[in-house]
């Protein structure tokens, strides 16, 4: 698997502690919790993985390459998430 990491991405990982490593674990052993079709230029997914016990979201879209732009990642905000950090509250 290809992946591109997008500029914003790189940014927001270093900000927040998230390695390489821990994106390919998301990606390896999460699950898509959403999909965003209308997303340009190329539909997207939020991913939901879990990493040293710690939730981890990454959004990825796909290109026509079969490439996996890496878009950004973060710890879900339990303020924001049910407790399952598959859905926002309500």
């Amino acid at each position: 698997m290809k992946l591109i990491y997008r500029k914003h991405a790189i940014i927001r990982m270093f900000e927040r502690g998230i390695s390489d490593l821990d994106i390919r674990s998301v990606l390896s052993n999460g699950e898509v919790i959403m999909y965003y079709h209308d997303d340009q230029p190329y539909p997207s997914q939020l991913l939901l993985g879990w990493v040293q016990d710690k939730p981890i979201h990454v959004l990825t879209a796909k290109t026509e390459e079969d490439e996996t732009l890496i878009i950004t990642a973060y710890q879900p905000d339990p303020a924001i998430w049910e407790n399952d950090f598959k859905r926002k509250r309500q």
